[in-house]
């Protein structure tokens, strides 16, 4: 799984929802030919992305070249179950990444745009969000 090596702060605040804020940052294709791009707001957590990189993996069959655009870097915390209130903030459960439409998640290069939105296509039901694939060419 991704998570970060060392943290300044081991927990952080939940902060605010995002609504339909767009992305400002990582919205163009910098690496590869295609890409897949969000349409909608979502924690997105580090098992999705695992989930996500073996999808394509497992399409490309050893070809062409995967960036992943995204990290998660964001604690969430969770109490174990039947404990009652109080008692301060929650152990770090997991970590996610909060995305919001127009970001790029994954991008492709060196493989057949059939391969490469096939291999999106099968991505895309592992996410939470809605997502469209973008391309260069």
């Amino acid at each position: 799984m991704l998570q970060p090596k060392k943290t300044k702060f081991r927990k952080r605040h939940k902060g605010r929802k995002l609504g339909r804020m767009k992305e400002t940052r990582g919205t163009v294709l910098s690496y590869g030919n295609f890409g897949i791009q969000s349409l909608g707001c979502a924690w997105i957590t580090a098992r999705q992305i695992e989930a996500v990189r073996k999808t394509i993996a497992h399409t490309l069959k050893k070809e062409g070249k995967v960036w992943i655009r995204i990290f998660p870097d964001k604690p969430v915390t969770k109490f174990p179950p039947e404990v009652t209130m109080g008692g301060g903030k929650g152990e770090v459960d997991h970590y996610v990444v909060p995305v919001r439409p127009g970001r790029i998640l994954f991008e492709i290069d060196g493989v057949p745009s059939e391969l490469a939105r096939e291999a999106f296509r099968k991505a895309g039901h592992k996410l939470p969000i809605k997502t469209r694939i973008v391309s260069k060419i």
